[in-house]
């Protein structure tokens, strides 16, 4: 099927909520609102159950139905737009890289991961990319255990290194789109 548009969605995962800020899970809100921030692009009202932001071809939404429910915001997004699933850039956080690592797929399986799990099921493919930022910290997800790991906030040591991981994120963003 041809497409009549070259259109491509951005969605960063994450749970809406102040509580979750710098929380680990939030790692795909978070690089969408440096990105935003380095190119002074401004978030808009929700529609579609996401915060959005369109810059030239490009769509940036920030799921509010909450990280495992993400695949409803970016189903509806991606019909409204006729977006096929090849132009569609999922970031998320990947406890099971080290801290710092990017990994960059054109497709593959959950991982595990709740968020793209969601998306899997609500596009009927996994052939979308998917930009997975590490957040594994062995010392601490040891004592805190999964759930408590990826909804806790980010250490002191891990907030210094975040402005690099994000500006390189954001280098994969403009890449993708």
């Amino acid at each position: 099927m041809l497409y009549d548009n070259h259109m491509k969605l951005i969605v960063g995962l994450g749970n809406p909520g102040s509580e979750y800020n710098f929380t680990r899970h939030n790692f795909g809100f978070l690089a969408l609102d440096f990105y935003a921030k380095i190119h002074n692009l401004t978030w808009q009202n929700p529609k579609f159950h996401a915060i959005w932001l369109k810059e030239g071809n490009a769509i940036f939404i920030k799921p509010q139905t909450f990280y495992n429910d993400s695949g409803q915001a970016v189903s509806e997004f991606a019909k409204f737009y006729k977006i096929p699933p090849a132009d569609i850039l999922v970031i998320c956080d990947d406890f099971d890289l080290p801290f710092g690592t990017l990994r960059l797929r054109a497709k593959g399986s959950s991982g595990g991961n709740n968020g793209l799990k969601s998306i899997t099921n609500h596009l009927s493919t996994t052939d979308f990319s998917r930009l997975r930022l590490g957040t594994d910290n062995p010392e601490i997800r040891t004592k805190l255990g999964d759930i408590n790991f990826v909804l806790g906030h980010f250490s002191a040591a891990e907030k210094s290194a975040l402005p690099t991981i994000l500006q390189k994120s954001s280098a994969e963003i403009d890449n993708f789109a």
